[in-house]
C-alpha cells in the first residue's frame, strides 16, 4: 500500500454523491475552487518579476543546456507576439506550429496566447510520418492558420507544400522590441479568449479542433493545486519528453511548471528504441521533483533504475511525486516503482494517476489520498462534476464545468453532439467506484463505452475489463493488449508484450507461456465465450502516442491500433502460423 500522504501536501478524499430517480449520479468534490489568473500570460508576467532569473525552460544543447529565464522568456515572448501582431494574426487566425517540443515552440506559443491569436501544435507524425499528409491537410483545412511554424524547414517541407503555406522562421517573427500594442492586447484577453485548438487524433473520422480557452488552462491549475497542495512550495522542476501536440504534456506538465514558477527540462528521448538513451542521460542530469510519464515509458526506466544504482539514488534524490495513466499501468509496475522509493528511503513517495482528456485542459478526477494498486483514477477536482449514468452494465461518464471546452473549432455539429441536454460533455468513458459501498474510495477507468461488441453469437465482449484481465493473466510478459472480434465467432488480441521479462525468451518458450496466459483467461471466466480468448498475435513495434495509438489519457487507443494494424488484424484470421501467432489449446 502507498505510504499514508501528507494531509499538508494532498487533499481529504471527500466526495458528494447525489442520487437521482432515473439511476444516474452526480458526483461532486465539497472542496472550493479558489480563483485563478485572467490568462495564462499572467502567469508568466509574475514570475519575471518575483523569479527574474530562474530558470523557466532548458533544452540539450551539447553535453550542456540552453537555458531561458522568466525574465528572458517574457522580453523573447513580447516581441515575438509584436512580430504576430505586424503579420496581422488575431483570433480567426491561428498560429499553426508543425515542429515538435522546444523552447523556440513555447515562446511561440505563448507569444500567441498573450495576444489572444489561437495556437494549434500539431503532432509532428501528421507531418514526417504520412505520406500523404491527408490528416494535416484536413487540420489545415479546418483551422485555416493565419501562420505556419517549423523548426526545420527541409524536414518539414513536403508538409508545408501539401497545405500549401510558407514556414515562418522564429528570428523572422522576432520584433527588436514591443510597442503599447502588445499590451493593449494582453490586457484585452479575457477567460473566454480562445488560447489553443487541439486537434483530436482522428482514429475514427476527420481530427476535430477542440477549443482550449484561457479559463480552462488556468482553472485546470487551480482545480490540481487544490487536490496536489504541494505543487508549488518548493517550485516544481521537471524533465519531460510528452509531446505539446496533446493535452498530457502540452497543457497539464507544461502550465503546471509556469503557473508555480517552475523550471521544465526539455527531454529530446522517448520511449522508443534507439531514443530513450537520450532520457537516460538526461535523467542522469537532472534529478526532478516530479516526474510524468505513459506505461510505456515506465516499461523501459524501471529494468534502469534496478539496475543502476547510481540513477536511481538520483532520480529518487528530489522525487517524491510520480503521475502514471492510471488505465494502463500494470500492477508488477507499480508494485516495483513503489518498492524502489521505499528503499530510497522516500517513504513520502506518492505514485498517483488522473482522468480526463482534451476537451476537459485535461484533469477531472485525481487521486489524492493513499491507494493500494493501479487503475484508480481518484475523485472530481474541486469545481467539476461528474455524472455517472448506466448503461449496458457500466456507468458512462459525463462532466461539466468550468475546465471543460465550449465546442469545436468551426463545427457547430460535432459540437451540439458532444453535449446532453444538462450541458455534460459526453467523454465516451465508462468509470466504476473501486468501493460502491464507500465512493470517497474513489473511481476506475473501465474501458470505453464504444469499444464493447458482439460477436456472432450476439453475446457482448466487455473490453475495457478483459483487457485488463489479459493483462493480469500474462503475469508481466503482457505490457498491453487490444482486443479485436467484432461480429466474429471468436475473441482475438493484439499484444504489446513487456520487454523487461521478454526479451531473453526463446521463441517457443515465449508462446507456451502466452499460451498458458490464454487458458488461465478462459478457465478464470469460466469457459465463457465473452472471457475466451481464441487466437492472439504479438506485436513488435510499440503504441505510438504521435499517431493517437496512445491517447491523450495515456491509454491505448483500441480504434486507432485496430485501423493503423490492420494487417494484423487481418492475420489473426488466417491459417498459416508463424512465431507470433499464439493460439489457446484445444479443450481449454
Amino acid at each position: 500500500m502507498s505510504p499514508a500522504l501528507d494531509p499538508r501536501a494532498f487533499a481529504p478524499p471527500v466526495v458528494d454523491v447525489d442520487r437521482r430517480a432515473d439511476g444516474s449520479l452526480i458526483l461532486r468534490s465539497p472542496l472550493a475552487l479558489a480563483p485563478g489568473p485572467r490568462a495564462v500570460g499572467e502567469w508568466l508576467v509574475r514570475w519575471a518579476v518575483e523569479r527574474p532569473a530562474t530558470t523557466f525552460l532548458a533544452e540539450r544543447r551539447g553535453d550542456g543546456w540552453r537555458e531561458v529565464s522568466y525574465a528572458e522568456a517574457l522580453d523573447l515572448v513580447r516581441r515575438l507576439a509584436q512580430g504576430l501582431l505586424d503579420r496581422g494574426l488575431d483570433a480567426g487566425k491561428p498560429v499553426m506550429i508543425l515542429s515538435g517540443n522546444s523552447i523556440d515552440h513555447a515562446l511561440i506559443t505563448l507569444a500567441a496566447m498573450h495576444v489572444g491569436i489561437p495556437v494549434t501544435p500539431v503532432s509532428t507524425a501528421s507531418s514526417l510520418a504520412s505520406r500523404d499528409h491527408g490528416k494535416l491537410v484536413a487540420m489545415a483545412r479546418t483551422l485555416e492558420p493565419g501562420l505556419v511554424h517549423a523548426a526545420d524547414e527541409v524536414a518539414f517541407g513536403p508538409a508545408l507544400a501539401a497545405i500549401g503555406l510558407a514556414n515562418t522562421a522564429f528570428s523572422d517573427l522576432l520584433a527588436p522590441r514591443a510597442s503599447a500594442a502588445v499590451d493593449a492586447a494582453f490586457a484585452a484577453v479575457t477567460p473566454d479568449t480562445v488560447a489553443k485548438v487541439l486537434f483530436t487524433s482522428g482514429s475514427t473520422g476527420t481530427p476535430k479542433g477542440v477549443i482550449n480557452t484561457q479559463r480552462m488552462l488556468t482553472v485546470n491549475q487551480q482545480q490540481s493545486l487544490g487536490v496536489w497542495r504541494f505543487i508549488a512550495d518548493p517550485p516544481p522542476v521537471v524533465i519531460d519528453w510528452l509531446p505539446w501536440s496533446h493535452t498530457f504534456g502540452g497543457n497539464y506538465n507544461f502550465h503546471m511548471v509556469l503557473s508555480a514558477g517552475g523550471t521544465m527540462y526539455l527531454d529530446e528521448g522517448k520511449p522508443m528504441p534507439g531514443a530513450f538513451q537520450a532520457s537516460l542521460r538526461n535523467l542522469r542530469d537532472v534529478a526532478p521533483t516530479m516526474y510524468f510519464n505513459v506505461p510505456r515509458g515506465f516499461d523501459m526506466l524501471l529494468p534502469e533504475l534496478e539496475q543502476d544504482p547510481a540513477l536511481r539514488r538520483h532520480f529518487f534524490s528530489r522525487c517524491g511525486f510520480v503521475f502514471y495513466a492510471g488505465a494502463a499501468l500494470p500492477q508488477p509496475q507499480w508494485e516495483r516503482l513503489m518498492a524502489m522509493a521505499r528503499a530510497e528511503g522516500r517513504d513520502d513517495f506518492a505514485l498517483v494517476s488522473a482522468w480526463g482528456s482534451t476537451e476537459t485542459a485535461p484533469l477531472c478526477t485525481a487521486v489524492h489520498y493513499a491507494i493500494d494498486g493501479a487503475g484508480v483514477v481518484g475523485l472530481p477536482v474541486p469545481g467539476l462534476e461528474v455524472k455517472l449514468l448506466p448503461d449496458a452494465g457500466k456507468l458512462e461518464a459525463r462532466v461539466r464545468g468550468p475546465n471543460v471546452t465550449p465546442g469545436y473549432w468551426r463545427n457547430p455539429e460535432a459540437t451540439a453532439e458532444a453535449f446532453d441536454d444538462e450541458g455534460f460533455y459526453r467523454m465516451g468513458d465508462a468509470l466504476r467506484f473501486v468501493d460502491p459501498g464507500r465512493p470517497e474510495a474513489g473511481l476506475a477507468f473501465d474501458g470505453r463505452v464504444a469499444e464493447n461488441f458482439k460477436l456472432l453469437s450476439g453475446t457482448w465482449v466487455q473490453v475495457g475489463a478483459l483487457r485488463l484481465q489479459l493483462i493480469d493473466a500474462g503475469e508481466d510478459l503482457i505490457q498491453d493488449a487490444v482486443i479485436t472480434g467484432h461480429d466474429g465467432e471468436a475473441i482475438g488480441a493484439l499484444l504489446f508484450l513487456n520487454p523487461a521479462t521478454t526479451a531473453g525468451l526463446a521463441a517457443d518458450e515465449l508462446q507456451g507461456r502466452l499460451a498458458s496466459c490464454l487458458v488461465r483467461l478462459a478457465r478464470a471466466n469460466g469457459g465463457a465465450s465473452s472471457g475466451r480468448i481464441a487466437r492472439a498475435r504479438i506485436l513488435t513495434t510499440p503504441p505510438r502516442i504521435e499517431s493517437g495509438e496512445i491517447t491523450d489519457k495515456g491509454y491505448l487507443n483500441q480504434r486507432a491500433v485496430l485501423s493503423q494494424r490492420a494487417d494484423e488484424v487481418a492475420r489473426l484470421l488466417e491459417a498459416a502460423r508463424d512465431e507470433r501467432d499464439i493460439v489457446l489449446p484445444p479443450g481449454a
